[in-house]
């Protein structure tokens, strides 16, 4: 059974008139978390696209990037969105529920916030009311300010590049303490990690581009770029 019939499933069990952010309740209660990660990335990603006063052919692109959706669970996907966009209930309310249902769960919520920087650059502006969105969206999410400022300076390209600022780290920091940060991100980040912390292999590819922006600060740091 692929992922988005498990979604079709789920959103099936609303009732009428339910919005979909009772689905994260009832998926809080009977947790299937690569259903409610892929829930949750949509419907963040539909209420964002609000934010920015528009939703255009490359925010819709970046879902594609974000989860292999196939011909035949386009519609799936759609409602998802769609029903994000009518929902009377504010982002605010969806990610407080989100986090609820990934509470104790830091490294998916990490996830999640990395596929909606995918999402709000895939027109290749970053703007500022996304910046605003996301910044709540971390606060609420419960993730620190040094870990979103590594994630902007990953996706935004005029954005703070610094390779420490990646790795989480400072200079003043002791070499071997810089390598014990890149090693523990590079083990956090592997895709086996993703999946085995429920993220859907459909969006696990995430974790290819966050290694080799991983990787690349910890070489330039060690080449003395930084």
């Amino acid at each position: 059974m692929s992922i988005w019939t498990r979604i079709t499933e789920a959103l099936a069990a609303l009732t009428s008139g339910e919005g979909l952010s009772s689905v994260f309740e009832k998926l809080r209660t009977r947790p299937d978390r690569s259903v409610a990660f892929a829930i949750a990335v949509i419907a963040l990603g539909a209420k964002m696209a609000k934010a920015d006063g528009q939703v255009t052919r490359d925010e819709v692109t970046a879902f594609r990037e974000v989860f292999h959706i196939a011909a035949a669970d386009e519609a799936g996907a759609a409602r998802v969105f769609n029903l994000a966009r009518q929902d009377v209930a504010g982002f605010e309310e969806y990610a407080a529920r989100i986090q609820s249902m990934f509470a104790g769960d830091p490294h998916t919520l990490g996830d999640l916030m990395e596929g909606l920087f995918h999402i709000a650059m895939a027109d290749g502006f970053y703007h500022p009311n996304e910046d605003a969105f996301l910044e709540r969206v971390a606060e609420i999410f419960e993730v620190g300010a040094p870990e979103f400022k590594a994630l902007r300076a990953r996706f935004v390209p005029d954005a703070e590049t610094d390779p420490y600022t990646v790795l989480g780290v400072t200079p003043e920091m002791a070499a071997d303490d810089i390598r014990a940060a890149w090693r523990k991100l590079v083990r956090e980040n592997h895709p086996d990690a993703m999946v085995a912390r429920g993220v859907p292999e459909e969006a696990v590819q995430l974790a290819v581009k966050r290694l080799v922006d991983i990787n690349r600060a910890w070489e330039d740091i060690q080449s003395g770029a930084a």
